[in-house]
């Protein structure tokens, strides 16, 4: 690879505008990367990162603006050609052969020939040399899959590096690395960026981003809210910055802070998953919501899953009206009066060829057991029921779910979980993706659901929204309940120094609530 002039922009997008029929995915974008340094690309979900990338190295087209590599305009035609240009990316998951060796690996579609014949011996020799400039002295005959996840990353950068050369993509690199591979991988960016390479990196660990990168660009809503040195950021600022609202950070009372609570209706102790989330304790309890913050990867929604059952705990203790309870599979979990709103209401949440009626009482005939069949009668009851109740609007109740708008459909996921009647109730942003009116009917719901005095565990990104129906709010960080804020506390300017890390060490915050 030849040295680049390190601070010239080796990469730039000006005005991208990317649609997807009527969303407007990215919406007159800036981007540029320097070469020799490492730029973050931070924003939520749906914010646009992932659009921009592809974008970025040809696997979209944008429908407005320009690109340049190296000061020329270029067009990209797909993934291969902006590799032949210049431009690398290693995703999470390695997408490398792990039955192939690893100088095939480094090599592949590459590989030196003699009369048609692999030169195997040549290509070994190579990758060693190759794999030493990134410290790895490895057998590069064994297969990938021999060597641990850190290693095939490096593998893998070291592949994209030789393959482009100017620019380097890594997104999501560290999710499955411990700290000490983190640290490896650092020292091998650390170096590219010293070779003049332009790295663009994008990950969920805000401390991993102020450890390694030079500049920030931080996406909200297909738009670029701010591209800045990280030298003149605090950890606070960036997620002010992603969160948004940019309404001023005021508590907004709810009437809720101070918690009276009525008896505890579950209890989790010393629940945890390695690679999920670490263990944690928490009680819910009879009329309260427990409000869930933190940023994208934090660890929130593996938090949910591991309650609902859908991954299985390492270790813990679950109790449920007093009574023990095993919790290892989502079955159990709704025979203990358990429900759950994922977050991907139409991959995981809907069943779209069923109708409305099919999928409201589906969850109640798979508690009652196949044998006692809800008959039409009660299947219409129940259906009409909970859509006058949750105001879902539907021509007709045997409809196909799939053909209902977005806020429609999370009303027919709640409207399933209340017809079990349950014990808690676990929502993973419930009011993502869904309009102003489907919005606020579902915030009245939770609130009204409260009231009747049912337990409530709430995921949202939406800071004003956990304020206003939350008891209490638990903060997520690196895959950690870090606090737990409660009366004055449960505002958004202090979920968001909760979040950042950087709360005074005089509120009172906790890590674990035990039962």
């Amino acid at each position: 690879m030849q040295p680049l002039e390190p601070g010239r922009a080796v990469l730039e997008a000006q005005g991208i505008v990317k649609t997807f029929g009527q969303h407007k995915a990215l919406d007159a974008v800036d981007f540029d990367l320097r070469a020799g340094e490492v730029h973050a690309l931070l924003g939520e979900n749906g914010a646009g990162k992932s659009t921009l990338i592809k974008i970025l190295t040809g696997a979209y087209q944008p429908d407005g603006g320009v690109l340049r590599l190296e000061g020329a305009p270029v067009t990209f035609r797909g993934p291969l050609q902006a590799q032949d240009r210049g431009i690398g990316t290693v995703y999470q998951e390695v997408n490398l052969l792990p039955n192939r060796s690893v100088a095939e690996n480094l090599f592949l579609g590459r590989q030196p020939t003699r009369f048609g014949l692999i030169r195997r011996k040549e290509i070994e020799a190579q990758a060693a040399q190759v794999l030493a400039a990134y410290g790895l002295d490895i057998d590069v005959r064994a297969e990938l899959s021999d060597y641990s996840v850190a290693v095939q990353q490096i593998v893998a950068i070291a592949r994209a590096v030789e393959l482009s050369g100017k620019v380097l993509v890594l997104d999501e690199p560290t999710a499955s690395l411990d700290r000490n591979e983190v640290e490896r991988l650092f020292d091998v960016v650390r170096g590219l960026k010293a070779r003049g390479l332009g790295i663009i990196f994008i990950t969920h660990f805000l401390d991993q981003v102020f450890e390694l990168a030079d500049r920030v660009t931080i996406l909200r809503n297909g738009r670029k809210i701010a591209t800045q040195d990280l030298a003149g950021l605090s950890t606070t600022d960036v997620v002010r910055m992603m969160l948004g609202k940019d309404v001023a950070f005021d508590h907004h009372p709810s009437g809720l802070g101070e918690s009276v609570r009525g008896a505890p209706r579950v209890t989790f102790t010393g629940l945890g998953r390695k690679g999920g989330v670490a263990p944690f304790s928490l009680s819910m309890h009879e009329g309260e919501v427990v409000g869930v913050a933190g940023l994208l990867g934090s660890g929130r929604t593996e938090m949910a899953r591991l309650m609902f059952g859908i991954d299985t705990a390492d270790g813990g203790t679950v109790v449920v009206d007093g009574a023990p309870a095993t919790i290892r599979n989502p079955a159990q979990a709704v025979a203990a009066g358990f429900g759950f709103c994922p977050e991907d209401r139409k991959i995981d949440g809907i069943f779209g060829d069923l109708s409305v009626r099919e999928n409201i009482i589906i969850a109640l005939q798979a508690k009652l057991g196949w044998f006692k069949a809800l008959n039409r009668d009660e299947q219409i009851e129940l259906a009409g029921r909970y859509a006058e109740a949750l105001d879902i609007r539907a021509a007709d109740h045997d409809m196909p779910v799939k053909l209902l708008s977005g806020g429609n459909q999370q009303k027919v996921i709640l409207g399933r979980w209340l017809a079990i009647d349950p014990t808690f109730l676990i929502l993973d942003e419930p009011t993502r993706g869904i309009d102003v009116g489907a919005h606020a009917e579902i915030v009245r719901t939770i609130n009204r659901l409260r009231e009747e005095g049912m337990a409530l565990f709430v995921i949202s990104s939406e800071l004003d929204e956990v304020v206003a129906y939350s008891n209490r709010v638990v903060v997520m960080r690196d895959r950690e309940m870090v606090a737990e804020l409660t009366g004055e506390n449960v505002a958004p300017d202090a979920i968001v120094q909760a979040i950042a890390g950087t709360l005074p060490a005089a509120t009172p915050i906790a890590k674990e609530t035990q039962p």
